[in-house]
């Protein structure tokens, strides 16, 4: 290993906001920590957050409620379907084959939602949440880094 692929690791350990890494070859060993007290790298969120205000608590706002009725509960955040590695995105099978989901698909955990080409090999990448695709946010065929977010996910 050269002082180029210790830069590159330490380069993902920034973008990815990772701590610790360490890597055992046959008669080789590297270890590589980043200080928890020293700066962090700022994640870079490819879009606003899209959550709703948090709203005042009933009877905050100077206005009666009405008595016998409950605040409604706020719906959950959406959830983020990362890519566990690096690699080429892929939403379908095969160029002519349907998408694996669209927006307003409903997955489960089991749901295959998109496909990850590394080193040559498919890796089908499922959806390990229960919920409805609110958001696609990769483009077909396009390359993906580890922990990016593939798809939004409102949970049900």
């Amino acid at each position: 290993m050269d002082l180029k692929d210790i830069k590159a690791i330490i380069d993902l350990m920034r973008k990815n906001a990772l701590s610790e890494f360490e890597l055992e070859r046959q008669d080789f060993k590297i270890k590589l920590k980043r200080g928890v007290t020293g700066p962090m790298a700022p994640l870079d969120d490819p879009l606003p957050a899209a959550y709703p205000a948090p709203l005042p608590p009933a009877g905050a706002s100077g206005l009666p409620t009405a008595p016998g009725t409950a605040p409604v509960p706020a719906a959950p955040p959406p959830l983020e379907i990362k890519s566990p590695m690096i690699g080429t995105f892929y939403r379908a099978p095969s160029p002519d084959a349907a998408d694996y989901v669209e927006i307003g698909t409903e997955v489960t955990p089991e749901t295959v939602v998109c496909l990850i080409e590394a080193m040559k090999v498919m890796n089908e990448i499922k959806a390990e949440v229960k919920g409805v695709v609110t958001h696609i946010l990769v483009e077909n065929a396009k390359p993906v880094e580890f922990g990016q977010p593939l798809f939004r996910i409102r949970p049900t």
